[in-house]
């Protein structure tokens, strides 16, 4: 698949990576595509990567990674056409600080990212985890969680498998209401991470009896 992701930092690179391993063609939308920190990305990665504006990458791809600042987000997406596109939401709605979250309970960043972009299906995942669980998701041998909501049905089976390909186990969570609880879910794992000291070395799983 044909892949565009809406920044290049650490998640967005290290999906990109991971992506591209699974020979998916990835375009990462950057301000500056010539600058040695991109450049380096796209050597790293290969034949399967390249990089442009925002508006070149959303050209590129119907399926769009949100890996921006959350800040930043409404501007890039008002300004674009994203009618029948895919997006999947990895942002947390964070305030400036990072010390919780700007929106939350009775709306999501998710939800508001649905109406900034105009008749996009919008999917939420990827927020609940840190990015170096991205690039390795398993955990003694088993997979390690990650949640997907997202109104879409059809849509939503290419999203599940995006995340599985990365090789999280895939959860549908739901409708993209859902992002109201996933969103505080993953400054759960910001909290724990930061504040608790447990570090970046640790994920969710889910465990059956």
């Amino acid at each position: 698949m044909k892949i565009s992701i809406l920044g290049a930092g650490n998640v967005g690179s290290t999906l990109g990576k991971s992506w591209a391993n699974k020979g998916h063609e990835i375009f990462f939308g950057v301000r500056h595509s010539d600058d040695e920190k991109t450049q380096d990305l796209i050597k790293d990665i290969g034949n399967n990567a390249q990089a442009g504006t925002n508006s070149e990458a959303i050209a590129f791809s119907n399926i769009i990674v949100l890996a921006l600042p959350w800040q930043v987000v409404p501007k890039v997406l008002e300004a674009a056409d994203l009618s029948d596109k895919i997006i999947i939401d990895v942002t947390n709605p964070l305030t400036p600080d990072f010390s919780g979250l700007e929106i939350g309970f009775n709306t999501s960043g998710a939800e508001k990212v649905a109406q900034w972009a105009k008749g996009a299906k919008v999917f939420k995942s990827f927020n609940q985890t840190g990015w170096e669980n991205m690039a390795n998701p398993i955990y003694e041998g088993k997979s390690t969680a990650m949640l997907v909501c997202g109104d879409d049905e059809a849509a939503k089976k290419t999203v599940l498998q995006l995340v599985s390909d990365i090789g999280f186990e895939a959860i549908d969570a739901g409708k993209l209401e859902v992002a109201r609880l996933i969103e505080p879910f993953g400054m759960t794992w910001i909290h724990l991470a930061f504040k608790q000291g447990l570090g970046r070395d640790w994920a969710f799983q889910i465990v059956r009896r």
